[in-house]
This record gives C-alpha cells, sequence and structure tokens, in this order.
C-alpha cells in the first residue's frame, strides 16, 4: 500500500527468482481473481473472510533456491480483482491504489528494504505481519529467511504480483487483501509487525496506530520506517499534507509502559536501485518490543 506520495515506498517487484525444487515443494494451487485463475505454487491469496483458515496453519515455506533480489524475470501481471472478492476496506483507497499499481508493470525495486534487512538481523524467526506489503519484496525476502508471514496490502493488482513472487520464489506467505484497520487481525500475535514506508491514513481514533500495537505479542517488535523529513513538510498543492498520515511520531505517543523503545534515530537509507522513491536519503526508523 504504497504509492503517489512523497515518499514512496521501495519494495516488491515484478518478476521473480527460480522456484526451488524438490520433492517438498506443494502441489500447484489454483485462486481467482477477477473472475480468472492464476496458479500458485506456496505464495497462497488468502482473503479476509477465509481468515478464520490461516490463523491456526502452519504455512513456513524453505526459500529454498531464493535470491535476494526478486526483480529480474518475467513480470507479473496486473489484473485487477474482483469486488466481490471479500476485501475489507476503504473502496476509494483500494481503486487508487489498483489504478496506481496498473500504470506500471513494475512499480518498486523488487528489493528488500534496508532498514528492515537491517533491524531483522539480530531477531529470531517468528511470525511476522507485513503492512502495505506491495508487490511482496519483503515478504518473500521474510519468508526465505525462516519467518512465517502473513502480508496485509489494500491492493489486489499488488497481491497478485506478490503472490506470482512468492510462487517463483517457492514460499508461503499468507496474503491479507485489506486495509489495516479493517482487516480485523488476532491480537497480540505476531513476534514482528513490519510497516515500511506505509501510507496508513491517521483518524482521530487512532485506529491505525492501535492496529498497529496491538498486533505484536509480548516480547515482540513493532518496526515502522519512514523517509526522514516528510511529517514536517507542508500542506501542498498535490493534496499532500503530513497531518493526514501516520507516522513514527503518533505511534511512540501511544506506547506506554508495557513497551520500551530500542530504536527512535534518523539515519541515512540503505536504498536499493530503482523503484519509485529511490531519492530519498534519510530513514526515520522506530523498533519498539512489547515488554508485557
Amino acid at each position: 500500500m504504497t504509492g503517489p506520495w512523497p515518499w514512496g515506498r521501495v519494495s516488491g517487484a515484478a518478476g521473480g527468482a527460480p522456484p526451488s525444487t524438490g520433492a517438498d515443494r506443494a502441489p500447484e494451487r489454483r485462486c481467482r481473481m477477477r473472475h480468472r485463475v492464476f496458479r500458485v505454487t506456496r505464495g497462497v491469496v488468502v482473503l479476509p473472510d477465509r481468515q478464520q483458515q490461516w490463523r491456526g496453519r502452519d504455512a513456513r515455506g524453505d526459500g529454498a533456491s531464493v535470491t535476494d533480489d526478486i526483480a529480474a524475470g518475467t513480470p507479473a501481471s496486473a489484473r485487477t480483482p474482483s469486488p466481490t472478492d471479500g476485501y475489507l476496506g476503504d473502496p476509494a483507497a483500494r481503486a487508487k491504489w489498483d489504478d496506481l499499481y496498473a500504470e506500471r508493470e513494475r512499480l518498486w525495486s523488487g528489493r528488500p528494504n534496508g532498514a528492515l534487512v537491517a533491524e531483522v538481523a539480530a531477531l529470531t524467526p517468528g511470525r511476522v505481519l507485513d503492512v502495505g506489503c506491495g508487490e511482496g519484496a519483503d515478504a518473500v525476502w521474510l519468508a526465505r529467511g525462516g519467518w512465517d508471514v502473513t502480508a496485509l496490502e489494500v491492493s489486489g493488482v499488488a497481491l497478485e504480483r506478490a503472490a506470482g513472487h512468492a510462487r517463483d520464489a517457492g514460499v508461503t506467505v499468507r496474503w491479507v487483501h485489506a486495509g489495516l484497520a479493517e482487516a480485523k487481525l488476532p491480537p497480540a500475535s505476531f513476534d514482528l509487525v513490519s510497516a515500511q514506508y506505509p501510507a496508513l491514513p491517521r483518524t482521530p481514533d487512532a485506529a491505525a496506530e492501535r492496529a498497529l500495537i496491538s498486533a505484536v505479542a509480548v516480547g515482540g517488535v513493532l518496526l515502522l520506517v519512514h523517509h526522514a523529513g516528510m511529517e514536517t513538510r507542508q500542506a501542498d498543492e498535490s493534496g499532500f499534507d503530513p497531518a493526514d498520515y501516520v507516522w513514527p511520531s503518533t505511534v511512540t505517543a501511544l506506547l506506554d509502559d508495557d513497551w520500551v523503545v530500542e530504536v527512535d534515530e534518523q539515519r541515512p537509507r540503505v536504498a536499493p536501485d530503482g523503484g519509485a522513491g529511490a531519492h530519498h536519503t534519510h530513514d526515520l526508523v522506530l523498533r519498539a518490543r512489547r515488554l508485557r
């Protein structure tokens, strides 16, 4: 869930790495979007009305024969899902992001975000929620590293591409087609909640911020990364107003004594080549751990 905002997001890809081989590969599954059938191996599109089916499943992939860069290869299609596919969220937000993704075969770089790679290095793999997963680069990278990945996105176009990359990589990701506040994810269920440059709308009840916080399990980590300098910009004629969106500071303000902030800083950005948002040079990084 990223797009025509001044910050952008460098994540996701079109194309895929060579699939893994061996007898442990799961059989192909057929999923429907926009009344068409596409094949998914280990990359299963899971819609919100089926959440009870995936909450208790062990869907971790082995990540064999996957490269760190999934940008190379044949571009995934950009078919738009049907309005009846079970999407939970703002229809206008979905339409906006679908239109953005449909304009290009690949919007992002196809490489995992640098801040995510750096912050996850010392963590033990467990259950992770990738918020605003885009075309799936972070989700596939995490799955390759042994994480049990649930990836959430408002754009069905982006999700279909992401599922294709997971298929090509031979890893499993649970895909949730929903807005964060509307997804009704199981509380306190993720060892890592990762939101990399998300375009999360800010509301009076702080629904998005509270959804991020509530998803983290005891002992787990919330990792929120954004482009430095955007929060303090003035509203402009393009319609961008930083007051409309969630930032690390708005999340930090809601953390209570059950949390410890481990990292809250601005740092130079390790940006992959290509993709929208590649011109941004510094990140705001918030990493907080839930103590109880």
